[in-house]
């Protein structure tokens, strides 16, 4: 206690394994950049995610396959330097696990090396993933899964449509999830899968689950922030805008063009 307070510690991963044994939801948003990473640490988020989606929210790619493992330590180290007590994971960008596990080790020990990130997550659960999960698990680097819609496959996809609709597709899905945990991941993303579907997963796993667009049954849910703030041209169906600060941004900045230009500021 400090003044009355409860002092706020640092988010740990048993701590997030028990928020599932006792039911409450964990909270997950993503970061690109010292900004928004103090602000979501202030928020009380208990993950924050640096995803490789940066390349379309913060470097304006169409998808996330152009993301480098550079730029995504470059991010990672941002981000880093404004978090105190969430817990830190960092996405693995396209090809930099995909080769063999040896290749997994060396990109993720290069993020917690140089960027201090506390876990990697990884798209899917091939063969080479799941070795890689356990190379990684081994090595002491915590592994997040991430399986339904895999923004790395988008062409492979046909898009960004939701996976797991009919029998076949679902249970592939659950095998991957189940696979992903006997590998040693400590948590998994399920994207944009129907919401009966990430319940079973939920329920059959002993390690939490992260719905994105899957549903209320999951023991945590994540979005990008940008979506969540209005910040994106285009939100997902399954996201939430809980404040328009891209409207709000605008006027304000428009506000000031007029204020020098009248001369009304300084």
């Amino acid at each position: 206690m400090v003044h009355g307070t409860m002092v706020r510690r640092p988010v740990t991963l048993p701590q997030l394994q028990q928020k599932k044994q006792q039911g409450e939801p964990i909270t997950m948003l993503t970061a690109w950049d010292y900004l928004w990473a103090r602000l979501l640490d202030a928020a009380g988020v208990d993950v924050i995610l640096v995803g490789d989606s940066l390349g379309m929210v913060a470097l304006g790619y169409q998808t996330t396959l152009p993301v480098t493992l550079d730029q995504m330590i470059h991010h990672a180290q941002a981000v880093r330097r404004g978090v105190s007590h969430s817990f830190l994971v960092c996405d693995l960008p396209f090809l930099s696990y995909h080769e063999s596990p040896e290749q997994a080790l060396r990109s993720a020990g290069r993020l917690v090396k140089e960027a201090d990130v506390q876990a990697v997550k990884m798209e899917g659960a091939s063969p080479v993933v799941q070795a890689a999960t356990r190379r990684l698990v081994e090595a002491g680097i915590p592994v997040l899964g991430h399986v339904g819609l895999l923004p790395q496959r988008v062409h492979q996809l046909g898009g960004w449509r939701q996976q797991g609709k009919t029998p076949q597709g679902a249970e592939a899905i659950l095998a991957d999830a189940l696979a992903l945990a006997e590998a040693g991941a400590f948590g998994i993303i399920l994207e944009h899968i129907p919401a009966d579907l990430a319940q079973q997963i939920t329920a059959k796993l002993k390690i939490p689950t992260i719905g994105i667009g899957a549903g209320p049954h999951c023991d945590g849910q994540v979005l990008v922030t940008a979506d969540v703030l209005g910040l994106s041209p285009q939100v997902p169906p399954f996201a939430k805008v809980y404040a328009d600060l891209g409207t709000q941004a605008i006027a304000a900045l428009k506000s000031y063009c007029q204020a020098v230009k009248s001369r009304q500021f300084p």
